[in-house]
């Protein structure tokens, strides 16, 4: 099968090719998908796209017209795909549910340590050789409350890890994992008590119409003083700008994102040679309360190779008829 791979960026080229070469003849672009560059894809049986492809009704439509008939995510997240366009044009599509949810999670408590112990403050010092401590003073971790949204792959690793801590861990899902309660002693319970209740909170959620914006002005006012915010899942989940405010005003104390609402036209290229456009994490950069990682939570050579390995195994069963568990 003639495959096209979308977005393409060097730390995943090795992996792509081991596992999507031994079957498939593979064509690279750096080109994100879009209705500009869907034309790319004409002569391929399937695309392979990443979390900042365009896949649009409009795009779909236009891949289904050049001859595409599957469409594989090389991530977890398919909010960027139409997916009832997909169905109604009888496009196959699948994703990458499980590639390592250990990769996420322990960048997510590493946002959180970094932040606490102000090393990158601690860091930019000592190279400057000035040694003092004075405005270094952190927390422990130990004894503090921390609220997880969204328990699925991702949220349950962050709580086992968190409990290794001695954290005190509030959860909220639709689904409340009743083993996890056992096996950590968490509390599942509502949205609410964990705003106000959480010396730090971690989203690990979804991205939909019922999640979107969850971090808003109202309920970040219910939320302690001097809140610890990380967000490793989706930029959607926030309203940045109320962030803001609330960085400014205190009432967030510290913010670790590795995802940002925006990010598609920013993260995963150099613009070290650019005016920076984008006045909203402009602005957010300038807070010395504020760690940015841009989007590399999943960034470990496991969850590489896991990505490239599944990605390779939907087009497999994409090709051969058999049913595929990733199919969306």
């Amino acid at each position: 099968m003639k495959v096209i791979v979308f977005d393409i960026h060097g730390f995943e080229c090795d992996s792509l090719k081991k596992h999507l070469g031994k079957n498939h003849d593979i064509t690279f672009v750096d080109a994100k998908l879009s209705e500009h560059t869907a034309e790319l894809a004409k002569g391929f049986d399937a695309a392979v796209v990443f979390i900042h492809d365009t896949v649009s009704s409009a795009v779909l439509g236009s891949l289904k017209q050049i001859g595409i008939r599957f469409l594989v995510t090389r991530s977890a997240g398919f909010n960027h795909i139409d997916l009832e366009a997909a169905k109604q044009l009888g496009l196959r599509v699948a994703n990458v549910p499980k590639y390592s949810p250990y990769a996420v999670a322990e960048h997510a408590v590493a946002l959180m340590l970094v932040l606490n112990r102000k090393i990158i403050r601690a860091h930019h010092r000592l190279m400057d050789l000035n040694f003092s401590l004075n405005g270094l003073v952190g927390f422990d971790m130990h004894g503090k409350t921390v609220g997880i949204i969204g328990v699925g792959n991702i949220g349950r690793i962050t709580a086992r890890i968190l409990c290794g801590f001695g954290c005190k861990i509030l959860c909220y899902d639709i689904k409340p994992d009743d083993s996890l309660k056992k096996e950590c002693s968490v509390n599942f319970t509502t949205l609410d008590e964990i705003y106000h209740n959480s010396d730090i909170i971690t989203l690990h959620a979804p991205l939909n119409s019922q999640t979107r914006y969850m971090i808003n002005k109202e309920n970040i006012s219910k939320m302690k003083k001097g809140v610890m915010l990380i967000n490793t899942s989706r930029g959607g989940l926030v309203n940045t700008r109320d962030v803001i405010a609330a960085i400014k005003s205190g009432q967030i104390g510290y913010l670790g994102l590795d995802v940002y609402e925006e990010e598609n036209d920013l993260f995963f290229e150099d613009h070290s040679e650019d005016i920076l456009q984008d006045d909203v994490i402009a602005r957010l950069m300038t807070f010395p309360n504020v760690l940015i990682t841009s989007h590399q939570a999943f960034l470990t050579m496991e969850a590489i190779d896991n990505i490239a390995r599944t990605t390779a195994e939907n087009l497999d069963c994409f090709e051969t008829d058999k049913k595929c568990e990733n199919a969306l």
